[in-house]
């Protein structure tokens, strides 16, 4: 992956791994290269819905495409040209910004990129919300606040381009209108579409462990595998949540859809059995707790289990030879039991 698929990625798992507060999110990201490179086309546009990829275009195939089989099944061609136009129209656009700011820079001899993440989300609350930002060489250029209807420039030569925008008087109102009626609009539409995948829901696999060092114990809880994204992984000490001290990671995408997460928390080592990992999902009835189960833990498990099947065992070799020697007259009988209690134990250790 080159600089600009690096870029784009950390911008991408950056929005995904936001606020947990929404209940649908439409995101459109732009990139354009001034170097493309293998896998790097010049300009390529996506759009996700929840996370899930719907649209996709890239100069290479001058195409917009479904991303997903809900999207090609209820769009017909003409929204899938309209799409291509305005993409294309875009790469254009974004061509000719990449030369303006480099004479605003003053660069020269290495590749640029432009960026931008344009999207809204509908809230649990039933408001919306809505994102508009753009990134040069993968820092901030200019963002738009909907709520103060302000444009607000980076640096320098951001500043340039919000007089511009600012002097021409309607820009505001536009990115406004588009993200408060026009986004939210096709939010729901999409959602719609593609209902009984983007509100299904998909429990999490929870994984505790722990590694331990001389005086430090480091504790490790993996939550992967669930849908939606929202999800709250907490460590709780003496069931207090110890939020100040524990390191979190994004909630980043599966290949399959599904997302993942983790929270690592130090702890003194023999203190190990006063932490808990809370874990809360819209596929869980009630947050679930998980302890780590050290080695020396699992194994005194392991072996109360076993001596538990031995003393079955025994219990039942006890029985078969009290039976057999009550004599010939109960003893087909007793021979019928036998082997049918021999089957239930060797079902037991299987």
């Amino acid at each position: 992956m080159g600089p600009g698929g690096a870029l784009w990625l950390g911008l991408l798992l950056g929005v995904l791994g936001g606020a947990a507060s929404e209940l649908h999110s439409l995101r459109y990201f732009d990139i354009a290269v001034s170097e493309p490179s293998p896998g790097v086309p010049q300009f390529m546009s996506v759009g996700y819905v929840d996370g899930t990829l719907i649209a996709r275009y890239d100069s290479e195939t001058g195409r917009m495409v479904p991303g997903a089989d809900w999207m090609r099944d209820n769009l017909d061609q003409r929204y899938w040209d309209e799409e291509t136009q305005i993409a294309q129209s875009d790469q254009q656009v974004y061509h000719v910004d990449l030369d303006t700011l480099r004479d605003r820079y003053n660069q020269s001899g290495r590749a640029q990129t432009r960026q931008r993440m344009v999207g809204c989300d509908l809230l649990e609350d039933g408001s919306t919300r809505g994102y508009w930002q753009d990134a040069y060489d993968g820092r901030d250029f200019i963002a738009f606040d909907m709520d103060t209807m302000m444009f607000t420039a980076a640096d320098a030569a951001a500043q340039i381009t919000k007089r511009k925008w600012e002097a021409d008087g309607t820009e505001a109102e536009r990115q406004k209108h588009y993200l408060q009626n026009t986004c939210v609009e096709w939010l729901r539409k999409y959602v719609s579409y593609g209902q009984a995948v983007l509100e299904r829901k998909e429990r999490p696999t929870v994984r505790v462990s722990g590694q331990e060092t001389p005086g430090i114990l480091t504790l490790h809880c993996r939550a992967y595998g669930f849908y939606p994204r929202p999800i709250t992984v907490s460590w709780l000490k003496d069931g207090e949540v110890r939020d100040h001290e524990t390191e979190r990671g994004s909630i980043a995408p599966n290949s399959d859809g599904t997302y993942y997460t983790w929270a690592s928390i130090t702890a003194r080592p023999e203190e190990k059995d006063k932490y808990r990992c809370r874990v809360e999902h819209a596929s869980l009835p009630e947050p679930g707790l998980f302890a780590w189960e050290s080695e020396s833990n699992l194994l005194a498990i392991v072996l109360g289990v076993i001596v538990a099947i031995l003393a079955v065992i025994a219990i039942i070799a006890g029985v078969v030879i009290l039976k057999q020697r009550s004599g010939k007259k109960g003893y087909g009988m007793a021979s019928s039991t036998d082997r049918g209690a021999g089957s239930s134990a060797q079902v037991m250790n299987a």
